[in-house]
């Protein structure tokens, strides 16, 4: 109690909760693509993800920033990234539980639910703090890619996979579990990755030597990388170790850290590459190939990771309007902010579903469904992030404006997954050429989406409507994003329909396909049942 008043009207810590098998959408996903022992497999990981101590985790990791040491005391250069304790206990956490690589030896073992389960884990623990998944990312991506060189996978897949986190910069094959970057940007191309301008010259011991400059590279602390550069074929991949066999360090000279809007956790720099020894991975010229079976599952974790900053946003609203009165009544009982809560929490059902699919996806082999399918919900669920926190935001009012709310590192974290490997024009581009090169991939989405055709009158005139879309050759670029938008919502309204509650699918059908909705959230029809969506979106206190 302070001198003058009281303090009343508050919202309490939101602790003690479990984001996975709290969170009634993503607990049912993860039963419906695996099982029930697979969600059970992730009860330590959920807890753990709404403790305080976690939380805490998240916060000094954002407020402890890298710091780049490009040499030693000594005048060596190292290009050494150091990082606060907390950023090594959540990417600890998140290697121990398997949401790095993992679910590709789980898999090998026979696991048929590896990449589910991982996925859920991922959404769920990335809450906590999402610019850690990062690297962790890349390590569950880097892995198919290196599969294209089996003698690069049998001497790193190992590691790559382990359920160990080892950082320190040496001889990989010594370490207990590896983590893995990526580096394709150059500053003259962009995601434009055949203008690059790095070379490759191949030496005789069967390795390269690389040399040019790197605009992003990620992670730039990680074991191994994959990196584009030029050979006379063209664009090629190649892995790219920090440390050499022989236990020397490799060139890789740290130019700067990115000074980012979000992601303050996670470093990412610039590299120069000077005679730095790689070894090709895939074909020569085939590079775009080779990283596009690393870009793939980054795109899934971009889905993920964009569906938990929904789901953690959301969880916030709902738990301080649950808390906190105005006007006489607790905000969540306030008609008007319930409309809000329940257009959030569809929101956040619908990516939330889309995403688990994508990844039972990987785990079923439909590799013609997840090239497609993957490239719709990576333009519209991480696009659509955005705006939805800042709806989020408003929920708190000027409490969720101040750093100690969360919600501020959420909204400078929401605009990420959209521009990471590609913005919206590229992706919804992707969108088309995935539909053109490959009619199996089309074929595999619109089974999908007609697996609820006749469930509701709007879902089936909004397939008619993407299927007229898609039958217009039209000036197809001008309307790609159009395109890439509908899909996804065919998507998502087939997976509600299908799997979710009445009122949650009846609530997306009338507002996202049936027009029965405003310019922004919280406008959902009257007869909604406002009370029933937010009831099943919060998230209680777990024993």
């Amino acid at each position: 109690m302070s001198a003058t008043h009281e303090v009343t009207n508050q919202v309490p810590p939101l602790i003690g909760h479990d984001p996975i098998a709290g969170d009634a959408a993503l607990a049912e996903a993860c039963v419906r693509h695996a099982d029930q022992a697979t969600l059970a497999s992730l009860a330590d990981l959920g807890r753990l993800a709404g403790s305080e101590q976690a939380q805490e985790w998240g916060r000094l990791a954002n407020e402890n920033v890298p710091r780049l040491r490009t040499h030693d005391r000594y005048g060596h250069r190292i290009d050494e990234v150091e990082f606060h304790p907390a950023w090594h206990d959540l990417m600890r956490t998140a290697v121990e539980h398997g949401l790095a690589g993992a679910p590709w030896a789980d898999a090998g073992s026979g696991n048929r639910h590896a990449h589910v389960r991982r996925a859920v884990g991922y959404l769920g623990w990335t809450q906590v703090e999402m610019g850690h998944g990062c690297p962790v990312t890349m390590t569950y991506a880097a892995v198919p890619a290196l599969r294209r060189t089996p003698e690069l996978a049998a001497r790193y897949e190992p590691g790559l996979t382990a359920r160990a986190y080892s950082f320190g910069l040496t001889d990989p094959a010594a370490k207990p579990g590896l983590i893995a970057g990526m580096g394709m940007t150059e500053k003259q191309g962009g995601s434009d990755v055949r203008a690059n301008t790095s070379r490759a010259v191949p030496q005789p011991d069967g390795s390269f030597r690389i040399v040019g400059h790197k605009w992003f590279t990620s992670a730039p602390m990680s074991d191994v990388f994959l990196v584009l550069a030029q050979l006379d074929e063209g664009v090629s991949c190649f892995l790219v170790p920090r440390v050499l066999p022989d236990g020397s360090r490799n060139v890789f000279r740290v130019q700067r850290l990115k000074d980012k809007l979000g992601d303050r956790s996670n470093a990412s720099s610039e590299v120069e590459f000077d005679g730095t020894v790689g070894w090709l991975v895939g074909e020569p010229g085939r590079g775009v190939p080779a990283i596009i079976e690393m870009v793939n599952m980054t795109r899934l974790d971009c889905v993920l990771g964009s569906a938990a900053t929904v789901r953690a946003a959301l969880t916030q609203a709902i738990h301080h309007s649950r808390h906190r009165s105005a006007f006489g009544a607790l905000l969540v009982d306030q008609p008007l902010m319930g409309n809000v809560l329940a257009d959030l929490a569809v929101e956040s059902e619908a990516a939330t579903a889309l995403a688990v699919r994508l990844a039972a996806a990987v785990d079923a082999g439909e590799t013609a469904f997840l090239r497609l399918a993957g490239a719709a919900a990576k333009f519209w669920v991480c696009k659509r992030t955005p705006g939805v926190v800042a709806e989020a935001m408003e929920v708190l009012g000027g409490n969720g404006y101040v750093e100690d709310s969360g919600l501020p590192r959420l909204y400078r974290q929401s605009p990420l997954n959209s521009i990471w490997e590609g913005s919206g024009n590229v992706i919804a581009l992707d969108v088309l050429r995935a539909m053109g090169r490959s009619s199996d991939s089309l074929a595999a989405v619109t089974a999908e989406i007609d697996l609820a055709r006749g469930a509701d009158p709007r879902f089936d005139d909004a397939v008619k409507r993407l299927s007229a879309e898609l039958g217009d050759p039209d000036r197809l670029p001008l309307r790609a994003r159009r395109i890439a938008g509908l899909l996804a919502l065919c998507l998502q309204g087939s997976l509600l329909l299908r799997h979710a509650p009445h009122a949650v699918a009846d609530a997306f059908c009338a507002s996202r396909l049936g027009g029965d909705w405003g310019a922004v959230l919280g406008t959902l029809p009257a007869a909604t049942d406002v009370a029933a969506l937010v009831e099943r979106s919060a998230v209680e206190a777990v024993s």
